[in-house]
């Protein structure tokens, strides 16, 4: 018997005009007990509003249009409100998206993990203490009695998504829904929650929903996939059938917008966007962007079908797509040969502690170590240079200093025009502020809740254009085109678009400043594949057309491998690699550019990442010696420890690697390591 079964189950709001648009319609699936079972899709396809319907939930606006959510048979839109609180953190357990804005600023872990078996459980107040160690520990998590009285501003973002999950799991539930879980974590720590998630699927039996966009942790963790579109169900079936042998032209279209490590090129992106709810026609709503529609495809909606014993789909004609090539990848972008600069920077050092009152009545700099340290680093125009690291390293610092929001504690800055950049912005001119452009990771950080997208874009384009009227407007409209939006985005607020959409949105603004550097941090990692591939081919065409240069930070490694010219590998602040792409992502390489490759996910089941370190947060690089000394697969011993290491030059001209092993000796692999109990 299915542990979780929805029937029919629909999910619309009204508009202002009293119209019911569906976000969800007829929805069909089940999931077995100890079964975990994948929702993909694109922005808006709805995965969300269906893995918070599995336990009743609808976000304020939406209405239940038809359909039913049963659990163990009851029937969970049918409950009184006490009784599905009960249910909900206990038998049905949740990990939210943004661990950081979920869990509670004011209140330490602990208390929080604590508070959470005592509303699901009737554990004594010494059993709950052991129980949060106990669960801290199910996590991976190391020193669990000091981590659960820290606050969660002083864990990292992989530490936080554990705790979420150790907050899940302490009700105990047999279904975990999972909310795009490692969005935004770099490629080890992702791996490493991965491998964490498959643990306790087979250690407990607990049955999951894993909602996400990256096709590779869905092939990691999940059994099953339901690919959505448009708010219904388009193909279901085991991982390998749909992953290796996709029955429908749009799963089809979305692996072959996913970027790989071993193509140095942009991948192709899925031609037009998804329907807006309610408008997806009587046919089929992939059809205005199906390379085999036909006529009855635009004339009658396709049934959810069994194609096999295993698949179902829903295509007039999918056994024709299982024979559909994919769309021929871009080619490389030519190498730039411009020498002038957009950007320099010399021994830049970046310090967060800031000096005490008696330190700055004497003139004195803050105590302890510099976060980031002696970075040399040039950016010529036009050119691509991708920062790589985990999180902690120190990449989005160095963004944020060239943006002048950090002020450096040490070296200097210079833009295009050798013009020394001021430390601040609130000490630049405006030409200087529209040199450099920032993108944030986070939309939320930068997008006023309280404008609408026309007043957002407006913005730029007033100050540095002078831009009023009908002009003001046409500009903003070909911005959002270019990001795979349209007119009709001008009136929304933030509140009322997705993840993928507000970030689209902060790119398009940043963009309309024409700026000769954008900072780029993190700008893909909430964006699904096919608007991800769509965003890259945007960079790219500017990147030629105007000779934009691009400081580029990104954990995705397969995203820096398509784009970028070049590639600086950072550990704690301080360059380890810096090379010409293809020369980086070779061997030999920096031990810890070979850990950073080794964890990278592909959308294949039979893939399995190379872990070849332990899973250990650090929170300053050692006082001497090698910062990655503490977690390096090949260490050499003493020399590491107490010695900096030299910079060596590879075979590959700009390709170097601050590393005490030999040039030769880097090519040799490492065995991988064993996760901690």
């Amino acid at each position: 018997m299915a542990l979780l079964e929805i029937r029919g189950l629909g999910v619309g709001f009204t508009d202002r005009s009293g119209r019911v648009r569906e976000v969800l319609r007829d929805i069909d699936l089940s999931v077995e007990p100890g079964c975990t079972l994948g929702l993909v899709g694109e922005s808006g396809s709805g995965k969300s509003t269906l893995a918070l319907a599995a336990m009743a939930y609808l976000k304020p606006g939406l209405q239940r249009t038809g359909g039913e959510v049963r659990l163990d048979g009851q029937d969970l839109f049918a409950l009184p409100l006490p009784a599905l609180q009960r249910l909900r953190g206990g038998v049905i357990g949740l990990v939210p998206q943004n661990a950081g804005q979920a869990l509670t600023p004011t209140t330490r872990v602990g208390d929080q993990i604590e508070e959470s078996l005592r509303l699901h459980g009737d554990l004594e107040p010494a059993a709950r203490q052991a129980r949060v160690r106990e669960l801290l520990e199910q996590v991976r998590l190391p020193q669990p009695e000091v981590l659960a009285r820290r606050y969660p501003h002083e864990l990292s973002g992989g530490q936080q998504q554990r705790v979420a999950i150790a907050m899940a799991l302490a009700g105990q539930p047999r279904l975990l829904l999972l909310d795009e879980p490692t969005t935004g974590l770099d490629v080890t720590t992702q791996a490493h929650v991965l491998d964490l998630l498959r643990d306790i699927n087979r250690r407990t039996g607990t049955a999951m929903v894993y909602v996400s966009h990256d096709l590779g942790a869905i092939a990691r963790v999940c059994d099953r996939v339901d690919v959505l579109y448009a708010g219904e169900v388009v193909l279901e079936g085991a991982i390998r059938h749909v992953l290796r042998q996709p029955a429908h032209p749009y799963p089809r279209g979305l692996l072959a917008s996913i970027p790989r490590l071993s193509q140095p090129r942009l991948p192709a992106a899925l031609p037009g966007r998804p329907p807006a709810p309610g408008e997806a026609g009587p046919g089929c709503a992939f059809a205005p962007r199906c390379p085999l529609v036909e006529d009855r495809c635009r004339d009658s909606r396709p049934p959810l079908r069994p194609l096999d014993a295993q698949t179902l789909v829903r295509c007039h004609r999918a056994e024709d797509s299982l024979a559909l090539q994919p769309a021929p990848a871009s080619a490389p972008a030519a190498k730039t040969t411009e020498t002038t600069r957009a950007l320099q920077l010399r021994g830049l050092g970046i310090r967060y502690a800031r000096p005490t009152w008696w330190q700055s009545l004497r003139g004195r700099p803050p105590d302890g170590p510099l976060t980031v340290d002696g970075v040399d680093l040039e950016i010529g125009a036009g050119e691509t240079v991708a920062l790589v690291g985990e999180s902690g390293s120190g990449k989005s610092t160095i963004l944020k200093a060239v943006a002048g929001l950090l002020p450096p504690a040490a070296g200097t800055m210079q833009a295009a025009g050798e013009q020394t950049l001021p430390a601040l912005a609130t000490q630049r001119s405006r030409d200087q502020l529209r040199l450099a452009q920032l993108v944030f990771q986070n939309p939320d950080d930068s997008l006023n809740p309280r404008h609408s997208v026309a007043t957002l874009l407006a913005q730029p384009l007033q100050l540095y254009f002078g831009l009023q009227g009908e002009a003001l407007t046409q500009r903003s409209v070909e911005w959002l085109e270019r990001v795979r939006l349209g007119a009709h985005y001008l009136d929304r607020l933030p509140g009322q678009m997705s993840g993928g959409e507000k970030q689209r949105v902060a790119i398009a603004r940043a963009f309309a400043a024409e700026p000769d550097l954008v900072l780029c941090d993190e700008v893909t990692s909430a964006l699904d594949v096919s608007v991800q591939a769509a965003v890259l081919e945007v960079l790219q065409t500017l990147k030629q057309q105007r000779g934009t240069a691009y400081l580029f930070v990104s954990h995705d490694l397969a995203v820096v491998r398509a784009l970028a010219d070049r590639v600086a590998v950072l550990y704690q602040g301080r360059l380890c690699e810096i090379g010409p792409a293809a020369a980086v992502y070779a061997a030999p390489s920096h031990p810890y550019t070979e850990v950073l490759l080794g964890a990278v996910l592909e959308p294949d089941p039979d893939h399995a990442p190379t872990l070849l370190a332990q899973d250990i947060v650090e929170s300053a690089p050692p006082a001497r010696g090698c910062p990655f000394q503490r977690r390096c697969p090949k260490r050499l011993g003493a020399v590491c420890d107490e010695q900096t290491p030299p910079w060596q030059d590879a075979s590959t001209p700009g390709h170097r690697i601050r590393c005490h092993i030999p040039i030769a000796a880097l090519g040799l692999t490492s065995p991988p390591v064993e996760p901690r109990p």
